[in-house]
């Protein structure tokens, strides 16, 4: 009865170790390369696998949004593509690749159109708050701040009055750039938590004029377009588009960013 019962025990430690030892041989790193020399070799579809593992998992990063867009477009499918890129753009917002290919994959969707004009101080805030990641602009604000706090330090204890002078307006001045990144950073957030958007995935969306298959249908749009997401309501989502179009579209049709 002693060997059974130790038996037992042996066989339930294992049963409940395996997954913890599984998870501590776990590397987002290794999985993130294993993804990235598949794609070397144009096996698109185990890069697409090893990222896929990497978000499903938690790991959430620009590189890893860009390398999924990009083996979605080298696999053909632009609307995956195009989600990704802007994935990765919520995050990079600044960074060139990501937008250079996210502009050049929106080439290869169908529907083209005008953007609503937008007033020159919203459009050059925007531009500003979005030149860098959030994170950059948090991080800047630390070092803005740790630096502003040893200029402080040093008006204290410097001899000069001109050192004191020159510590205490520098130390003033790097707290204010410290704020103002911190700032940055706050509004960049709220920027992206305001505009929900999604890609059309199907390949022909009627939109309609309300949220029911009876309802008029106002225009078509096609996958890979990017919409804004203005409300909910029994499976429909009513949407606008770049050009100022409203409309209602079956909430399956779109996948948000």
């Amino acid at each position: 009865m002693k060997f059974k019962r130790f038996s037992l025990a042996t066989c339930l430690l294992l049963v409940f170790s395996l997954p913890v030892l599984s998870w501590a041989n776990y590397s987002p790193k290794a999985v993130f390369k294993k993804g990235n020399a598949a794609y070397a070799k144009g096996q698109y579809n185990d890069a697409i696998s090893d990222y896929q593992q990497l978000v499903s998992d938690g790991y959430e990063s620009a590189a890893v949004f860009f390398n999924m867009g990009n083996a979605y477009y080298k696999n053909g499918d632009i609307p995956s593509s195009i989600l990704y890129y802007e994935k990765a753009h919520k995050l990079a917002p600044g960074d060139d690749d990501i937008n250079f290919n996210l502009k050049y994959a929106n080439l290869k969707t169908t529907d083209r159109m005008d953007e609503v004009p937008e007033f020159f101080l919203g459009r050059w805030w925007r531009d500003v708050i979005l030149i860098s990641s959030a994170e950059n602009f948090a991080i800047w604000s630390i070092v803005f701040a740790f630096l502003g706090s040893g200029l402080l330090i040093f008006y204290f204890f410097a001899g000069s009055v001109n050192l004191k002078k020159g510590a205490f307006y520098a130390s003033t001045l790097l707290f204010f750039f410290g704020l103002a990144a911190l700032f940055m950073a706050g509004s960049q957030t709220s920027y992206f938590k305001s505009h929900h958007e999604a890609i059309v995935f199907s390949g022909a969306v009627n939109v309609k004029s309300g949220p029911s298959g009876q309802a008029t249908t106002l225009f078509v749009i096609h996958q890979g377009t990017k919409v804004n997401t203005l409300d909910t309501s029994n499976g429909w989502m009513k949407i606008t588009l770049a050009n100022g179009n409203e409309g209602w579209i079956k909430s399956g049709d779109v996948q948000e960013i």
